[in-house]
């Protein structure tokens, strides 16, 4: 079977116009919404980042493509997704903000999610067998809040289920669902009818009438997903359930049985069949060779997240926003915010160690620096022994690192950076943000390093944004640099806003100017705001 069959899209059986398509123009505004970029073309479709004009958060914005516009079934079928997704109300189901007509034709506003889909996940990941299983019961929930409201999803695969990052399942792409008390349409028809969704993933049932199905072709569809899960690869359209654990055959065979009424009729009994069995002791003993690996792997990029904390501390007189994007690989980088005798610090820093192992490396940096700041109130004196410290340790690691410290009763801070990130300033009398230098060698180096950190003003209403971007290397994969002239004009047009709506447009800036970079790696924006 050809490898690239798996990625065929949904085809709502229609025929394209045979006229080439004009470039695209990026429109200013699509409804209410302001438009930043272009995210993706598709074949019916196509998609934009966007921000709501009261909350500023990001959006996407999906539009019908202009050359289907005089299509009515194409029309129709764009206006019923959206009125789809305006019923399936839940936090695993992207949610839509709006939905109607512009002067470019039609349009559905949605959530914007962090992630990717379990397509990518599956290919980047070793997954236990206890995650797979996980997984498919998420998914499962998901599909009982649909078919609860007698909505029939019909393109159930991979694609269409987006991992967060920080591992929950958003299912998106209602384009072909159904509701159940829709007319269906007579066999005859349907014979002359297109294929309706994806063939690797589609019942039986659903290719012989697609417009005639019912909750268990679904349960077919993640019965396939399933198989893939515990497989650890993607079928290609070949299941052979003897290479599945013995207990979870049976549940897997009666989900995907050709005829509908021989699989699970509900889905709630399939999410029971397979909670039972991933509380047995059959279950322990079924668990694969190398799961050990895969839940390790999987601890270690919680524990990433652990180093990235979202929430900003409470601080007196302060107003802080953080952004972050945590990558799709494992990188030992962190930051923390922490008060010391002195005032306030942040403290960010990235490991030279590129393996898993990096975590651990991190988490230990962070700690140290945690408790040696409590003594050290000079940063060059801070970073000089956590210098010492890592010349004499015996894993060789050389670390980045920056250091601010923040004296609200002196109206000064403190900062040393050690080739990790910028610093910026915007002040009351000057709005032109100032980038504030301190460069330094990184540590673990050389023991005779000597290192300075500088001294400024720091009063209320002053602006602080600090980021992680120096560290985004030049790689084949990573092929750009955002540029510091990107992030200055970024916080001067932004100078107005909040400190949190601050830092999320600086990231969506720096995700939409440096795309292969912030694919792969991690990303952090800390913007404070001194008001007393």
């Amino acid at each position: 079977m050809n490898e690239d069959f798996h990625k065929t899209i949904t085809s709502p059986g229609l025929t394209p116009p045979q006229k080439p398509e004009a470039a695209l123009e990026l429109p200013r505004k699509i409804g209410p919404y302001k438009i930043e970029c272009l995210l993706q073309k598709g074949g019916m479709s196509i998609l934009y980042l966007g921000t709501h004009p009261e909350t500023q958060d990001p959006l996407v914005v999906k539009v019908l493509s202009p050359k289907y516009l005089s299509h009515t079934e194409a029309v129709s079928r764009f206006k019923h997704e959206a009125e789809v997704l305006s019923q399936a109300d839940d936090p695993s189901i992207v949610k839509v903000y709006g939905h109607g007509e512009w002067e470019g034709g039609w349009y559905i506003a949605m959530e914007f999610v962090q992630g990717i889909s379990l397509r990518q996940y599956l290919l980047q990941n070793p997954i236990s067998l206890k995650r797979a299983v996980e997984l498919v019961i998420d998914i499962a929930y998901t599909l009982c809040h649909l078919h609860t409201r007698g909505i029939i999803h019909r393109d159930i695969k991979p694609e269409n289920i987006l991992i967060t990052d920080v591992g929950n399942i958003k299912l998106i792409d209602f384009g072909i669902a159904q509701q159940l008390t829709e007319k269906k349409a007579p066999k005859e028809a349907a014979a002359k009818a297109r294929l309706l969704g994806t063939p690797i993933y589609m019942s039986p049932e659903q290719k012989e009438n697609p417009e005639a199905v019912s909750f268990p072709a679904d349960i077919y569809s993640l019965g396939i997903i399933a198989y893939e899960l515990v497989l650890g690869k993607l079928s290609y359209g070949q299941i052979h359930l003897s290479l599945m654990p013995k207990s979870l055959q049976k549940i897997l065979s009666k989900a995907l049985q050709l005829k509908p009424e021989e699989r699970y009729q509900d889905i709630v009994d399939l999410i029971a069949d397979l909670s039972a069995y991933l509380n047995s002791p059959t279950f322990q003993k079924e668990q694969k060779s190398g799961d050990r690996l895969s839940e390790l792997s999987e601890s270690l990029r919680q524990a990433q997240i652990l180093l990235f904390p979202d929430k900003a501390p409470h601080w007196p007189g302060i107003e802080m926003g953080i952004a972050n994007y945590k990558g799709t690989r494992t990188f030992g980088v962190f930051y923390d915010l922490f008060e010391v005798p002195e005032g306030y610090a942040v403290l960010m820093g990235e490991s030279s160690e590129k393996s898993e192992s990096s975590i651990l490396y991190a988490a230990t940096m962070r700690g140290m620096g945690r408790a040696l700041a409590q003594s050290y109130k000079s940063p060059s004196e801070f970073v000089s022994k956590l210098n010492e410290m890592l010349i004499h340790d015996t894993s060789r690691q050389i670390f980045t690192l920056c250091y601010l410290v923040l004296n609200p009763r002196e109206d000064q801070l403190y900062y040393i950076s050690c080739g990790h990130g910028h610093l910026w300033m915007n002040t009351k009398s000057n709005q032109n943000p100032i980038r504030i230098i301190s460069g330094n060698i990184p540590l673990g180096i050389d023991p005779m390093a000597e290192f300075k950190h500088g001294v400024y003003s720091w009063k209320p209403g002053d602006l602080l944004i600090l980021d992680s971007l120096t560290q985004i290397p030049a790689t084949p994969e990573v092929k750009s640099h955002l540029s510091e002239d990107i992030i200055k004009n970024a916080v001067v047009e932004n100078v107005h806003l909040v400190p949190q709506k601050q830092v999320e447009h600086l990231l969506r800036i720096a995700k939409t100017s440096s795309p292969e970079a912030i694919l792969h790696w991690p990303i952090s924006f800390i913007s404070i705001q001194r008001h007393s």
